[in-house]
């Protein structure tokens, strides 16, 4: 079985060899067949079947070994055998007659691999000699099999629970059929240094699986079946131990074991394809960094360089009817001018220093007022819609007329459409005929854009901004806000920032409806002028408690005259170790976008999420108050 692949690269029309692509059924939700015809659609070349998936099955071994055929599919690895070594005679007599009957269903099965568990069992005796004779007993029948035996420590075993143990035990049993599965979370989440991994043999690197995990003070057991993630949405620095892994000499393919709440719950398509990005950015990241004979091993990183970006290009909100007059009425009291009306679509251009707003009046419902596009100044357009694509972003369609700029855009996980523009006038703003001057100076940019996530796509979206766009991550920040607990995390660099929330449960009907708030920030230089102008202009400014700057004084003790300006004008504030965060917000305007007006002074790197309580409790008093309610 080769354990290469190609992968060819969209635009191009060439390919480059790479490491084989793994993932075990249980990151998938569904049936087994389901979880095939996922991960084959998806582009894996194989997968690990877990064995409680075939036992649901009605298909026997023989017709899955003919459906993954059909699919294109290896069976890489079959798991798992719990609970064998170090045990009593009469124990051990009755798991090698278990382990018979599982090397008869692996050779109808077609998989000629086996992963044993390092044991858990009460029975289980702390002795690697021991161990080690029983392991190469069960190698010996595995082999009258044709098949061989990969022994993995799990975090919470007995007695075998690090990769420096069970290679002990592996190298003193010594027989062919005998080698080690390394598993990144039972290595990493016990803070095990990976580079003991490049003193393994290399031809006993049996099997390679991947995952990665948010940093949890937790028992290592259930965050390993509740909370393990793709490559890239965790915590784990899974470029380095990869590289320690190929340094070792390890040839064998790249496999996904994920166990998540929320994956085998989701759309096993979707979640598949989720997984082959991670993988194919997780390549592209250790290629980038590991030493010759890793970059060697990986063939190049198989997915085009992310270009340098230079900010937000636009953002567009799409507004029906009734929001329309609201969306743009906020827009001029905050110092924007409609500045453009674009050729052949209902879409007006708005300005304001560097900040450019997209208002679509195509929204079929009246009410509507959304986020419908992004855009980011791409220094090679071209070059980011190849990445995105080869990061199994869905490529949009677009019409446009003969002259009008031809933007590449693909598809966000939330549906939203994302740009990739060329900075300077020759490009997309030639589509618009002038309707008028730039408006004020009050605002000079776009600081980010804040898009509410649906739960299960939290993680998904980090990885697509993060691995799409080469945008670095910030932790995961959770906050108890009004409608229950909030989860956020920034993803930023270039000029560009994107901050994605997500609330833990759906929230229920009882509350205002604005299930999946948007907002839109802009920079100032002076936030306390600016929201003192927008003010004065009727902007629908949201109106903050007294309780809220009281308790600013007693916590941060702020000059005065600011502490009273703030106060006045509904400010925000933020203070961290690096610098201070000055921000204001408008109602909600429609169904689901408001505009923010933020000020960052020194290094501070956030946005504000401590104050998140006080404005969603405070958009829902404006929202009552609006609506009569």
């Amino acid at each position: 079985m080769s354990a290469e692949t190609s992968i060819e690269l969209p635009g191009t029309g060439t390919t480059t060899r790479g490491p084989r692509t793994g993932i075990a059924t249980v990151c998938l939700s569904g049936t087994l067949e389901d979880k095939l015809a996922a991960a084959a659609a998806a582009g894996f070349d194989g997968v690990e079947i877990f064995e409680n998936d075939l036992i649901a099955s009605p298909r026997s071994p023989a017709r899955v070994r003919e459906l993954c055929a059909d699919l294109g599919l290896t069976i890489d690895l079959y798991q798992p055998f719990r609970d064998f070594e170090a045990v009593p005679d009469d124990v051990l007599a009755a798991n090698l007659r278990r382990a018979e009957r599982k090397f008869d269903l692996m050779e109808q099965l077609g998989a000629d691999l086996v992963l044993v568990c390092s044991s858990v069992s009460p029975d289980a005796i702390d002795d690697d000699g021991l161990a080690a004779a029983q392991l190469r007993l069960l190698a010996e029948r595995a082999a009258g099999h044709g098949v061989r035996v990969a022994y993995e420590a799990l975090a919470w075993g007995r007695f075998v629970n690090t990769v420096d143990r069970s290679w002990e035990v592996v190298r003193r049993a010594d027989h062919p059929a005998l080698g080690l599965c390394v598993d990144s979370f039972h290595v990493l989440s016990r803070g095990s240094d990976p580079a003991l991994i490049e003193e393994i043999a290399a031809e006993k690197l049996f099997f390679l699986q991947l995952a990665d995990a948010p940093h949890l003070s937790a028992d290592v057991l259930r965050w390993s079946r509740h909370h393990r993630l793709f490559p890239g949405q965790g915590a784990f620095d899974l470029p380095a131990f990869l590289g320690h892994v190929l340094a070792a000499g390890y040839t064998g393919p790249l496999s996904l074991e994920v166990f998540n709440d929320v994956f085998r719950q989701a759309d096993p398509g979707r979640a598949a394809v989720d997984a082959m990005r991670s993988l194919r950015a997780l390549r592209e990241a250790v290629a980038g960094r590991g030493p010759a004979r890793v970059r060697e091993t990986l063939r190049g990183p198989g997915v085009p360089p992310a270009p340098e970006l230079g900010g937000h290009a636009f953002t567009e909100v799409v507004v029906g009817d009734a929001a329309a007059p609201r969306v743009r009425a906020a827009l001029a009291a905050l110092g924007f001018a409609h500045t453009g009306q674009h050729r052949s679509k209902p879409v007006q251009l708005w300005e304001q220093g560097d900040a450019r707003v997209l208002v679509n009046s195509s929204a079929p419902e009246a009410g509507v007022a959304e986020v419908g596009a992004l855009a980011v100044d791409s220094a090679d357009p071209a070059r980011s819609a190849r990445r995105a694509e080869a990061l199994l972003a869905p490529v949009l369609p677009r019409e446009h007329r003969a002259g009008e700029a031809d933007l590449a855009a693909v598809a966000a996980p939330d549906g939203t459409s994302l740009f990739f523009c060329r900075p300077g006038a020759d490009g997309w703003l030639a589509d618009f005929t002038p309707a008028g001057a730039r408006g004020g100076t009050a605002i000079t940019g776009t600081d980010h854009v804040s898009l509410t996530q649906p739960f299960d796509h939290f993680d998904e979206a980090a990885l697509f901004y993060r691995s799409v766009l080469g945008l670095a991550p910030e932790a995961v920040a959770e906050v108890a806000a009004p409608f229950g607990l909030m989860r956020s995390r920034t993803v930023g660099g270039g000029g560009v920032r994107f901050v994605l929330s997500a609330a833990l449960l759906r929230r229920g009907d009882w509350a205002p409806a604005v299930p999946a708030p948007q907002h839109v920030a802009f920079t100032s230089d002076d936030v306390i002028a600016c929201a003192e102008a927008a003010r004065a202009a009727g902007a629908p400014l949201l109106a903050i408690p007294d309780n809220y700057y009281d308790d600013l004084d007693a916590r941060f003790a702020p000059d005065r005259a600011l502490l009273a300006a703030m106060r006045e004008c509904g400010v925000l504030y933020d203070r961290d170790a690096d610098g201070e965060y000055l921000h204001f917000c408008t109602e909600v305007l429609g169904s689901r976008v408001f505009f923010e007006v933020v000020q960052r002074i020194g290094g501070y790197g956030g946005s504000g999420t401590a104050n998140a309580p006080v404005g969603m409790a405070a958009h829902r008093r404006g929202r009552l108050a609006r609506d009569g309610g």
